[in-house]
């Protein structure tokens, strides 16, 4: 059975069509390379309320897995991190310090992501940054530990 997953792209740029969505697309990729049914990216401008509202209203649609792409940075309005937190219920801070550590071998600026993980209900979210280099590297770790926070979610036991 397929798990559903959502990727929300979170970019004021990309909401009012002045970027296209380079980032959100490679997530969507990678997760149905992985067996999940995954839709195209679903593009939000930034805002903890908007992200917020986006994150509730998959959970509510069955999505089991959230990604999400933007917002993640020290600008004014990335404030991605800040909108998962109204949502999520367990931190996971052990994902995001790992995407952070795996960003740093590529590009030093990775240290500043703020990106957290964890999980709402029966369902993981995670944050990754917005550029589709970063959301091609942190990706994989998604996929890789995703399989088992669900499993362990619905209940089963350690794979």
């Amino acid at each position: 059975m397929s798990h559903r997953a959502v990727v929300v792209t979170v970019s004021d740029r990309s909401a009012r069509g002045e970027r296209d969505d380079t980032a959100g697309p490679i997530a969507v990729e990678a997760l149905r390379a992985a067996g999940f049914d995954c839709e195209a990216p679903t593009v939000v401008a930034d805002g903890a309320a908007v992200v917020a509202q986006t994150l509730r209203a998959a959970i509510d649609a069955g999505a089991r897995l959230i990604v999400t792409t933007g917002g993640t940075g020290v600008s004014p309005r990335d404030e991605t991190p800040e909108g998962t937190a109204e949502v999520v219920e367990r931190a996971l801070p052990g994902i995001a310090e790992e995407l952070r550590r795996r960003g740093v071998t590529e590009t030093p600026t990775a240290v500043l992501s703020r990106g957290i993980a964890g999980v709402a209900g029966a369902t993981l979210i995670v944050n990754l940054p917005g550029s589709p280099r970063a959301v091609a590297s942190g990706i994989g770790l998604v996929v890789e530990v995703a399989g088992h926070v669900i499993a362990q979610l619905e209940g089963r036991d350690h794979r």
